[in-house]
């Protein structure tokens, strides 16, 4: 199947009230494991890219990559451009075939942020490509964005409104209390739910929950039993995630859950397996291990059966 954008994806998501899992690639393993998962549940999908990513394995691998094996699931699936600050880097992306781009301007002043977010989007729609935005930061460390607690923010409700008047963007990357990487909260999780119902009675494109892992307690157990050194290390608890989804959340980012899989489950191959030494049986299991983490967050966001 042909790829589609974000757009495609996330206008029925918000309507029926559902969200399609956005899955950090940089690989074939990771890829494959987002098709093989999405295949098996029918869901919908987006193949999320880093800066960082494009960086370490290509435009044109990743294309084709994602090409292939979304041609081989017969899934529709976008190619997305995850935390654009680059305008070279979005240029080359539309360039070479993505079909969704994020311009992250949320480190700048509001009206900095809807100038740049409104020239991506003048750059962008006219090749049919979708249109990401945030507003209000996130704290924490993903590849190369990193924001402290001094300068996350939550996003305010009427700017939401006002910026995405101003920009045309398609959907709107929203701050309600998730962070990046995985170690989310030093005390109890929480999510500004009430924020969230807030945006969403002002706003009525598609919203995007970033930073969302779970780090669930079995993938982190397996990871940390095999010499994995994660002390403290906690997400956003399943409940809070499916609370957002009926106040206009149609996409939820995974970038951590899956990492801490993948490096569980190779650790625990060469541990448990020591003779071994094919890439294929080692990177093989990490993929398997991702395509489960990916399958229970489908039925999660309720995109299972959507495909």
């Amino acid at each position: 199947m042909a790829l589609v954008t974000n757009n495609d994806l996330m206008v029925p998501a918000r309507r029926d009230g559902y969200a399609v899992g956005a899955f950090n690639t940089s690989n074939l393993e990771i890829t494959a494991a987002v098709f093989q998962a999405a295949a098996e549940k029918r869901s919908p999908v987006i193949l999320a890219t880093s800066q960082s990513a494009i960086a370490y394995a290509g435009y044109d691998n990743i294309r084709c990559l994602v090409d292939n094996l979304s041609r081989e699931a017969d899934i529709p699936a976008s190619l997305h451009l995850d935390h654009g600050t680059d305008m070279d880097i979005i240029k080359g992306c539309i360039e070479h075939g993505w079909t969704s781009l994020m311009i992250d301007g949320s480190h700048h002043p509001f009206d900095e942020n809807v100038a740049v977010t409104k020239a991506v989007v003048e750059m962008a729609h006219p090749h049919g490509i979708s249109v990401e935005a945030e507003l209000g930061r996130l704290e924490g460390i993903e590849d190369e964005i990193q924001v402290d607690s001094r300068d996350a923010s939550m996003t305010d409700p009427e700017d939401a409104a006002r910026f995405v008047e101003l920009t045309g963007v398609d959907s709107l990357a929203v701050a309600i209390g998730t962070s990046h990487g995985a170690y989310k909260f030093k005390g109890d999780a929480r999510l500004d739910i009430a924020r969230l119902e807030k945006i969403a009675a002002l706003v009525s494109i598609p919203l995007v929950l970033h930073g969302a892992s779970a780090v669930p307690p079995q993938v982190l157990e397996l990871a940390q039993r095999y010499g994995a050194d994660l002390p403290g290390a906690k997400g956003v608890p399943a409940e809070s995630i499916r609370a957002s989804i009926p106040h206009g959340v149609a996409k939820v980012n995974i970038d951590t859950d899956l990492r801490l899989a993948f490096t569980g489950h190779v650790r625990q191959l060469l541990a448990e397996s020591p003779k071994v030494f094919d890439p294929r049986k080692i990177l093989g299991a990490a993929r398997d291990g991702m395509a489960e983490v990916i399958k229970a967050k489908m039925d999660l966001f309720g995109s299972t059966g959507r495909a």
